[in-house]
């Protein structure tokens, strides 16, 4: 039997905004999570973008809100400024008739603008949780009347590492309050989010159909992690790509890596959360009409992607969680098609990929990088295929007048041949062949220590030492107590001592200080700063765990 959103017990205004923006049926989601949001009931919900879920909170958060209050009654955390947009504009969509005030608010926007809308009252704000502490921070967001919490996208939230930020602003609600929760996948660190949050929350899970692996054809290569652009150009250069999509962990490193790329004359484009919808519909449909064949973007920039024919998967950086490789490589081998994923390992990052293989019960096939003979033999061998495909066509009267004309000229007919070829190669040399270093698989004795202390016993708390080949740990003088959050740690240690931010391993936030786990390679970088690191202008000193 089928459900129309009249029959779920709305007000008559949310059911004319739903049918004014087309919706007569309520999707699977909706369908389920609309009556217990109504009851007052906690949720947890596993969906994917695209399933409707927005709608799924919105409707039933609007009808409960108590009008005219001109105090903030609802709180929506997402990820991205980009979600933060979109669900606040659908939700006063969905509200237009109730004259319902919803606020996005997000990092990289001017505080003022925030701050008057707040002044002058709203009912509903939908925010990153960055900017959401610095408003409360600045005692201009006062959550103590909330009424329902909503966390949308949380694998997301907690990959990009703001579950303490998380966790402080639900410290700051009513302990009675109903909460609501959507992941599209549900690691632990979601379960354990869930379970200190919600009460008794009802689970509904709408997953799509998973996308079979059979036909993928699945490899990965081990590589250092300062090697792998290196490694991704000289696979650039031996597979045939018709169109590759390639995952990164941050939106920097989408731009970064698309730039590289193009640099290189492997022409490639962002797909990033910082781009309006219009960019990225623009962007999309370059990709479509093979205008751009490589497209680099991160999982919340993917999500939504819905193309047919993409021979390749690149994981330049493994996911966190196994669930998302499995989506990520399910947008290629579609339509009958066989596709081709390929993830680039670092050997501290073995871990993540056995974790992949026991979740999908494969294994993934080690492969060896072509060696610079490897990819001259086969550049030279399609310049060949080349000249053989026009020599059969025959159609080249021109140049073999001007070829002729040289002749007569006194050139010796093979050099003007040779000639030729080189001029045709000259686009080689904007794609140097970037030498890769040797892997160390195991665990090196070094400077630091066998477990990465300097001159230490391995007789220490475990807690002090990191167990990621190749990591070593610091210690940071600021914790808790200071107010320091995952975010200001990885910025500021990136920032101060020029390291990559994605390189940053494990951080652990105490009390009075943080242990933070570096590659050893960007340890004397990092000490070498000590006493110039800030976080929220309070100096801080950085020294081996």
């Amino acid at each position: 039997m089928t459900v129309e959103f009249s029959q779920l017990n709305l007000h008559p205004e949310l059911v004319q905004a739903v049918s004014d923006l087309g919706y007569v049926t309520p999707t699977p989601i909706q369908a389920a999570v609309i009556p217990l949001m109504l009851a007052g009931q906690d949720v947890m919900g596993q969906a994917q973008t695209g399933t409707g879920k927005t709608a799924a909170f919105s409707l039933p958060i609007l009808q409960n809100l108590e009008a005219g209050q001109r105090h903030v009654q609802i709180l929506v955390l997402v990820p991205t400024r980009e979600l933060a947009l979109q669900v606040a504009k659908a939700m006063a969509e969905y509200g237009r008739h109730l004259d319902t005030q919803v606020l996005a608010v997000y990092g990289g926007q001017p505080y003022g603008h925030q701050i008057g809308r707040l002044k002058k009252g709203v009912d509903i704000v939908v925010g990153t949780p960055g900017r959401l502490l610095d408003l409360i921070d600045k005692k201009v967001l006062d959550l103590s009347s909330i009424r329902t919490v909503v966390l949308d996208e949380a694998d997301e939230m907690l990959s990009m590492g703001f579950i303490e930020d998380i966790e402080s602003i639900l410290d700051e609600t009513p302990t009675e309050r109903q909460t609501a929760l959507f992941s599209a996948t549900l690691p632990a660190s979601v379960q354990r989010l869930a379970k200190r949050y919600l009460q008794a929350p009802q689970s509904i899970s709408i997953r799509p159909e998973q996308p079979t692996v059979a036909a993928i054809e699945q490899r990965y290569y081990l590589v250092n992690e300062a090697d792998k652009l290196a490694a991704l150009t000289r696979l650039f250069e031996v597979e045939t790509i018709s169109s590759a999509l390639i995952f990164v962990r941050t939106r920097a490193a989408s731009g970064e890596l698309a730039n590289a790329l193009t640099t290189r004359s492997f022409p490639a484009e962002a797909l990033s959360g910082d781009l309006s919808q219009d960019m990225r519909e623009r962007v999309m449909d370059r990709f479509r009409h093979d205008q751009i064949k490589v497209l680099v973007a991160t999982d919340v920039a993917a999500r939504g992607l819905d193309i047919e024919d993409i021979s390749h998967v690149f994981n330049y950086d493994l996911p966190d969680d196994p669930e998302l490789y499995v989506h990520r490589i399910g947008r290629t081998g579609r339509a009958g098609k066989t596709g081709i994923a390929i993830s680039l390992v670092s050997p501290q990052q073995q871990w993540r990929l056995r974790r992949i293989e026991g979740f999908a019960k494969q294994k993934l096939t080690r492969s060896s990088l072509p060696s610079v003979e490897d990819i001259l033999g086969y550049r030279e061998a399609q310049l060949m295929n080349q000249v053989e495909v026009w020599l059969q066509r025959g159609r080249c009267r021109r140049e073999r007048e001007l070829v002729a004309e040289l002749a007569e000229a006194g050139h010796d007919p093979l050099e003007i041949a040779a000639v030729a070829l080189k001029i045709a190669r000259a686009e080689e040399k904007q794609r140097p062949i970037l030498p890769v270093s040797e892997v160390q698989e195991t665990r090196p004795r070094s400077k630091y220590g066998e477990k990465g202390q300097k001159g230490r016993s391995n007789g220490r708390k475990e807690s002090h030492v990191s167990h990621e080949i190749g990591m070593v740990r610091l210690s940071l003088s600021r914790g808790k107590a200071h107010g320091v959050r995952t975010s200001d740690v990885v910025s500021t240690i990136a920032y101060t001592a020029d390291i990559p931010g994605s390189t940053i391993g494990k951080i652990s936030i105490r009390d009075q200080y943080t242990l933070i786990d570096v590659p050893e390679k960007f340890v004397p970088q990092v000490l070498a700063k000590t006493g110039d690191y800030r976080i929220r202008r309070q100096p801080m000193t950085v020294k081996l765990a």
